[in-house]
């Protein structure tokens, strides 16, 4: 396959006005100025007016919370986890699967070839949910890394969630290693990798977070979780722990190359240094950090002392039908709106969504730039349209501006979107699936004697 006639902006190097991706198989062996070269038995797409981009790569997110979106939509992350938890324990793998079917299509809708999911939450005798959104990924076509999340501390032993959704530490354990044996594959060009995420410090034991941590490093693959996402985490922290959330990762040996933390909103200096040090990864997740008033993390001071920074949509419960395209100019704006128009490009925007996201998932030698030998892992913007076309500088119009169609993207060289709409599967059942399992899930929490969902509006607090 040859797409000539576009703008290249591959990240990892100088952009090019008209130029071509020669691709073969699943890897782009190609990346030059135009014209392409005439050969034989060769698709060739036409990217006249169109944004060549790597694919972008989700470094956070809770696909089954599709299934409860516009719900607490007034809270705190604590009084909107208290508020969901007895909701989410409802579900079973019928609901996660068609959460998942949505929440995938969304996002690569919005030019996502890459995506992360933190799933903690299984109920017992609700069927296999880990399979059912691996399933969904399948389906949809996207590269796909799975994080099996996991709870302990219940409110019984100080934690925030209810007892009812937690797990026990030995099952845990094994469940998780057999998540790994199951579906993890190391192999490059790989459609499915596992992480080990416990979920927060207010949700898991020091011990689980520790004996996580051997066993992730044991099986050779990534480590997850939460960390410094709002003030009322850090007063936990300090209150249980005597740490800061950052020092307290620290103590338990969670600090390296193979972790990244989701949102990482309230960090120190020091905390910064730390990170940095380590070679330890955030997923910046704007949305869903102003939709619960978190605050706005410190990005450009992370970039500019050497931490790595990925973008991440977080859980659609929390970030309600949020594109990952649009948090590029998300976390442009915010981290303008408070330290200036000097804070981020748009340049480096793109980089979170592309080049960061695959390190924090240990790819960056496959995914998240255009170049020779990495996957054909690709997103084609058109910006020629009767309005995108007044802005002269196309990586603006992609950042500074809503989100451009998609004309096409590829993940492997593969056809996951064209014309703005699913080829893999059917683009409206995608979003019925959707529908479908929010109804189911708000049936079965009612069921069991919770709440109607509806009703919830801004819940008391822990």
């Amino acid at each position: 396959m040859i797409i000539e006639n576009v703008h290249i902006a591959p990240v990892a190097g100088p952009e090019i006005a008209s130029g071509y991706l020669r691709i073969e198989g699943d890897r782009i062996a190609e990346v030059a100025a135009g014209p392409a070269p005439d050969l034989p038995g060769v698709a060739r797409i036409d990217g006249t007016g169109c944004l060549a981009t790597p694919g972008l790569v989700n470094t956070h997110h809770h696909l089954y919370q599709w299934a409860s979106q516009g719900l607490a939509q007034d809270a705190t992350l604590f009084e909107w986890l208290v508020a969901l938890y007895q909701v989410w324990s409802a579900m079973d793998a019928e609901v996660v699967e068609g959460a998942a079917m949505a929440g995938l299509g969304w996002l690569a809708l919005s030019g996502c070839t890459t995506t992360s999911d933190h799933h903690y939450i299984f109920p017992k005798g609700r069927g296999d949910l880990l399979a059912a959104e691996i399933e969904a990924a399948r389906a949809v076509g996207l590269r796909f890394h799975p994080a099996r999340g996991s709870m302990d501390r219940g409110a019984s032993k100080g934690g925030l969630p209810s007892d009812g959704v937690v797990e026990e530490l030995d099952e845990i354990l094994s469940a998780t290693a057999e998540a790994v044996a199951a579906y993890h594959d190391p192999s490059p060009s790989s459609m499915l990798r596992v992480a080990v995420a416990p979920c927060s410090p207010f949700s898991a034991s020091a011990e689980l977070m520790t004996e996580s941590a051997a066993l992730a490093r044991t099986l050779g693959v990534r480590l997850h979780t939460h960390i410094a996402e709002t003030v009322d985490e850090d007063a936990h922290c300090r209150e249980q722990f005597g740490l800061r959330p950052v020092d307290y990762m620290e103590k338990l040996g969670w600090l390296g190359p193979d972790v990244w933390f989701a949102h990482a909103v309230h960090l120190s200096d020091a905390d910064i240094g730390k990170l940095a040090a380590t070679g330890s990864g955030t997923a910046h997740c704007p949305s869903s950090n102003g939709r619960l008033g978190a605050g706005i993390a410190r990005v450009s001071e992370l970039l500019r002392r050497g931490a790595n920074v990925g973008l991440g949509v977080d859980g659609s419960a929390s970030s309600e039908l949020t594109s990952l395209a649009g948090e590029m100019r998300q976390a442009l704006l915010f981290q303008r709106a408070r330290y200036g128009p000097g804070a981020l490009t748009a340049r480096q925007a793109l980089e979170l969504a592309t080049l960061g996201g695959a390190r924090n998932l240990g790819r960056a030698g496959e995914l998240g730039s255009l170049e020779p030998g990495k996957l054909a892992d690709i997103a084609l913007w058109r910006v020629d349209g009767p309005y995108a076309a007044a802005v002269a500088d196309p990586v603006c119009a992609l950042v500074f501006g809503p989100v451009p169609p998609l004309a096409r993207v590829l993940v492997g060289g593969r056809t996951v979107v064209a014309d703005g709409e699913l080829r893999t599967v059917s683009h409206d059942a995608a979003g019925r699936a959707g529908v479908r399992a929010r109804r189911r899930l708000l049936r079965l929490a009612q069921e069991r004697g919770f709440t109607a969902a509806e009703e919830i509006r801004r819940p008391s607090g822990p």
